[in-house]
Formats: C-alpha cells, structure tokens, sequence
C-alpha cells in the first residue's frame, strides 16, 4: 500500500500546488503539471523546427556563400541537439536541405534548397510589410518597463519571437530615432534601448482588458461586470479535475485588484502590498509580454532576461505552474517553452498574423521529412547524398 500511495502523489500535485509547492522539489513541481496533449503534440513538431531553423541560421550567415560544410555542422552536432550527427538530420529533411560535394575544396557541403529560400524570402517580406506592428510592439515592450528602458541584449533574444528583422537596429531603431534610443550601460559593450516618446502609461489597453470589452458587448450578456472587472480568460488541460477549493481560490484570485502591465510600479495604496496583488500584476506583463509575440509562445529563460526590469520579484517558471489555466509549459526539446492557452485552438493561432502563416509552412515542410517527393527523385537524393558522405549507394531492388 505504501507505494501505491507513493504513487498516487505526484497525480495529486496540481491540485494543491498552491498549498505543498514548498514540499516539493522543482522538477518535481514541474513534472506533477496536468499535461496538455494538444500542445504536446504541437510541441513535438516544434522541437524539430527549433534544429532546423539553428542549422538554417548557420547557412544564411555568410550572404556571399550561402552553404556550410558538413564537417563545421559535425563539430556543433551537440550544441545544436543534432543526436545523430549533421549528415543524418539533414538526409531527414530533403525540402529544406540539399547536400553537394564540393571539388575545390574536396568535402561535402550543405545549402538550402529553393522551396527553402522561398520561404526565408516570404517571411523576410511579412516581416518588412510589418514594421508599423514591430514598432508597435517595441513601444509596448518598453513601456511595461518601470524604466522605460531595456537592455538591448534582452530584446536580441526575442527578436525572432517578436517578428523584428534581422538587421533591426537599422531599420527600426535607427530610422524612429525620434521614438527610440540607444544608450550606453556602465557596463563594456552594453546597450539599452530607451523609449525617447514620452508617451502616457494610460495611452495603453493591455489585450486582456480588451478581451473584457468584448465579452461584456457581446449581446445576451449576462456578465456581472463586477464579476469580469479584474478577471483572466481560463480555460484548462483535457482531464484535469478541478476541487472545489482550487476553484474557490482561483476565483478569489479572479476578483482581486491589481496594477496592470502599463501602470508602473504596484500601488500599494490603491491594491495594498499584498502577494495575491503582486502576483496577479506579474502575471498581467507576462500575459501582454505573450500577446506581443508573433506566435504567442516563448521559451521561459528568455522571459527571465526581463524579469528584473519588469519589477517581476516571483519566480517565471513557478507562475506559469501556479496558473494552468492561463499558460501552458512545455518541457519538450529540452528546454520549456510557455504558450498563451486562450491564443490556440487545435494546435493553431485563433488569430494567425503573416509571418505566422509563412513559419508554419516550414513546420509542414518539416513535418514532410522525406514525404511528398517522386520515388524516383528521393532515391536519387538519397544515392547522391550517400555517395557525398563516402557510403555505399542503395542497391536498387
């Protein structure tokens, strides 16, 4: 009976993660969570993009020769998850990669193929159509900041998450001068991006105060509008039992005051310095941090790199845990990565936006693998790329 009841345990956990979190070990906390296939399964998918976008990265660096060796990506293997070596994780992906054997320099190299280029060419192109929304995004960023100010290596983390260009400094900061500034840190070769536009905290409404708009408008609404005032769209992982006590908590929760994403500091005097208040204002600049993103994910130590600047005292993998039915952790592709639940349905954005769209069409082209090219072209890619790597050719039977 002793070990069943051992095991029974960790089942139990997020149920009453708000009371035993202190009993628990991290890992253990984090591996009690009620799972999500649905985002698994997403997640799954991504951890392959993730590899294939790294090794994509490593080809476009060099403009004037678009092309790595297999030797430079052998010697990355682990640093890039590559668990089989480069060669074969790139025979895995034909769509996207294509294998050639160089003469001159006598040792097989890797580039992209054109269905690949073509899609670079179509995000870098929904990228540029969207540089009023980048800019948007940026002044949103900074203006969570009780600073107005972030270090610039922050948001070089999330550049991609943020749907910003490559050559961003450029083309954004630099030509809105009158709204951005690059100031330098007491620190050798740091940068802070500062919010020049002395912009009202008020000329702001975070997503989720737009999300109660709505649902109060919607006709036949019987929302007490006391009920909404202060609450977060919920919606929980298939399965998961909820007692009535984490429901009497989460609603107490729901119905508590808070400074929102664009307010400054807390203001004890109007919500008191409570931990219910500092929380839910912590949880409100992650919310709009996640509603910015392009894809309404991100992995959480690059949200930590904001943390201190967002006044954010709490531990970021902890509040994600402590509200299910808000966030979403994935611990997939070793790393774990955060989605906006109520953004999804199905695996997919409810509101996609176009570099969304383009990136998913990598995704596919992933998830293709090998499938969806003639029997006849794949053998003969798959003869040459062997023959390229010193092995023997397939026998054609």
């Amino acid at each position: 009976m002793g070990p069943q009841i051992f095991r029974s345990i960790p089942k139990r956990y997020h149920y009453l993660n708000m009371f035993v979190r202190c009993k628990t070990t991290s890992s253990q906390y984090v591996a009690s969570r009620a799972r999500d296939p649905t985002f698994e399964k997403l997640m799954d998918r991504y951890k392959n993009l993730l590899k294939v976008v790294a090794v994509q990265d490593l080809i476009l660096a060099n403009p004037r020769n678009q092309s790595v060796s297999l030797e430079f990506l052998l010697r990355l293997s682990q640093k890039l998850h590559l668990n089989r070596g480069a060669a074969s994780f790139l025979r895995k992906y034909p769509h996207i990669f294509h294998i050639f054997y160089d003469p001159n320099k006598t040792q097989p190299f890797c580039k992209l193929t054109d269905t690949a280029i073509h899609i670079v060419c179509e995000e870098a192109d929904a990228i540029n159509a969207s540089l009023p929304q980048v800019v948007g995004r940026l002044v949103r960023l900074l203006s969570m900041s009780n600073s107005k100010m972030l270090p610039l290596r922050a948001i070089y983390k999330v550049w991609r998450e943020f749907g910003l260009p490559d050559n961003f400094e450029d083309c954004v900061i630099s030509k809105n001068s009158h709204i951005f500034q690059l100031c330098d840190a007491h620190e050798p070769n740091t940068h802070f991006l500062k919010l020049v536009d002395d912009i009202p905290r008020n000329h702001f409404q975070a997503a989720v105060d737009e999300w109660r708009v709505t649902q109060c408008c919607k006709d036949g609404c019987t929302i007490d509008e006391t009920e909404i005032k202060y609450s977060f769209k919920h919606s929980y992982p298939p399965g998961m039992r909820l007692r009535k006590t984490f429901k009497a908590k989460v609603k107490d929760w729901q119905r508590c005051p808070y400074t929102g994403p664009y307010e400054g500091t807390l203001d004890s005097n109007k919500y008191g310095n409570t931990a219910i208040a500092l929380e839910k204002r912590a949880v409100s600049i992650i919310h709009e941090f996640m509603t910015l993103t392009v894809e309404k994910m991100v992995e959480v130590e690059k949200i930590s790199h904001f943390r201190k600047w967002f006044g954010i005292e709490l531990n970021i993998r902890d509040l994600f845990l402590d509200h299910p039915g808000i966030f979403y952790l994935s611990t997939k592709g070793k790393r774990h990565t955060v989605f906006l639940r109520e953004a999804y349905e199905r695996g997919c954005l409810i509101d996609p936006n176009p570099v969304y769209t383009v990136r998913r069409k990598l995704l596919d082209f992933v998830d293709m693998g090998r499938r969806g090219l003639p029997p006849s072209n794949l053998r003969q890619k798959v003869d040459q790329i062997h023959n390229e790597d010193g092995d023997f050719p397939l026998d054609n039977k």
